[in-house]
C-alpha cells in the first residue's frame, strides 16, 4: 500500500488461499483506486474448492502441487485435468468476489499460465466471470546488466534463462487469449530481475520501456522479523524494491520520459 500511496505501483492481485486474505481485502477496500485482480493459485497451499472435487490435482497432504514442475507431471500423467483447475480457479474467484472485490484481471502464482493447459483453465474461468484482462507472462528483454547489484548477475542469468525457456509457448498464448477476446499488456518486464530490483535497476527498466502497455512485476514489502521467518527467498530485497518504487527520482524520471501509470481497468 505504501508503494501505491507514495510510489508508482498501481495494480496488485490477491490470493484467495493466502493466510492474510481477510487483511488484504480490508486494505483493498480502503484503497479503491488501486487495481486489484485475482492471483490464481495452481501451485502451493491448500485449495479453496472442496478436496473431493479435485481428485488427482492435490498431493497426499491435500494441498496443491508444490511447484509448477509437479503440476506439469500431474497434467502429463492425466491425474490432474483442466476441469480440476477450472473448479479450483472458479472457487478462488468466487471467494474474492464474495469478499467485495471486483477483479480487474487474472494472473497466476509462479506464472503458471505459461503452461497451455493451465492457460485454458484460466481463460475459460475468465470468460465465465466476464473478466477480459489477463497478464501476459512472457518476459520482455531490456538491458539492465550494468545496473545489477554486485554478486547478483548469476541469479539474473538463471532467471533470464528460465524466462526464455518458456518463450516457445508465447505464440500459443497469444492465439488463445485473442480467440477469446482477452486483452493483455503488450510487454512484461521484471521477471528476470526478481529479487534484484533496486533504484538503479528500476530506472534502467523505465528507460527501456517501449511504446505500448508494459506491466512491471515487483515484490515490495517491509523487511522485519516476520518476513525473515517467512517461507520465501525474497526478504531484504522486498525492502529495496519498496524504497525504489517510492523514490522521488524514479517518479521524476518516469514523468520526464512520458510514462503514464495505469492499472488493468484502463486496458481496453
Amino acid at each position: 500500500m505504501r508503494a501505491f500511496t507514495d510510489g508508482i505501483v498501481t495494480s496488485t492481485t490477491v490470493m484467495a488461499n493466502g493466510e492474510a486474505f481477510d487483511d488484504a481485502v480490508d486494505l483493498a477496500k480502503a484503497n479503491p483506486d488501486l487495481g486489484v485482480g485475482c492471483h490464481l493459485v495452481a501451485v502451493g497451499g491448500r485449495p479453496v474448492a472442496p478436496a473431493s472435487e479435485l481428485s488427482g490435482l492435490l498431493n497426499r497432504e491435500g494441498c496443491l502441487p508444490k511447484s509448477l514442475g509437479q503440476l506439469t507431471v500431474k497434467l502429463a500423467a492425466g491425474s490432474a485435468r483442466i476441469a480440476h483447475l477450472e473448479r479450483e480457479f472458479a472457487a478462488q474467484v468466487e471467494k474474492i468476489i464474495a469478499a467485495g472485490i471486483s477483479p480487474t484481471h487474472f494472473d497466476t502464482h509462479k506464472h503458471a499460465h505459461v503452461h497451455p493447459e493451465v492457460l485454458k483453465a484460466v481463460v475459460r474461468v475468465a470468460c465465465d466471470f466476464g473478466i477480459k484482462r489477463v497478464r501476459n507472462p512472457f518476459g520482455s528483454s531490456v538491458g539492465v546488466w550494468s545496473s545489477l547489484p554486485d554478486g547478483s548477475k548469476g541469479v539474473y542469468l538463471k532467471q533470464y534463462a528460465a524466462s526464455a525457456a518458456v518463450g516457445p509457448a508465447r505464440a500459443s498464448f497469444e492465439r488463445t487469449v485473442r480467440s477469446h477476446g482477452i486483452k493483455t499488456p503488450d510487454f512484461f518486464y521484471g521477471v528476470s530481475a526478481t529479487g534484484l530490483l533496486n533504484r538503479e535497476v528500476l530506472m534502467r527498466l523505465l528507460e527501456g520501456v517501449p511504446d505500448g502497455i508494459t506491466e512491471l512485476v515487483c515484490h515490495p514489502g517491509g523487511y522485519d522479523a516476520e518476513l525473515e521467518s517467512a517461507a520465501t527467498r525474497l526478504k531484504q530485497s522486498r525492502q529495496r524494491e519498496l524504497d525504489a518504487l517510492t523514490d522521488r527520482g524514479v517518479k521524476a524520471l518516469a514523468s520526464e520520459i512520458g510514462i503514464r501509470f495505469i492499472n488493468y481497468r484502463e486496458i481496453a
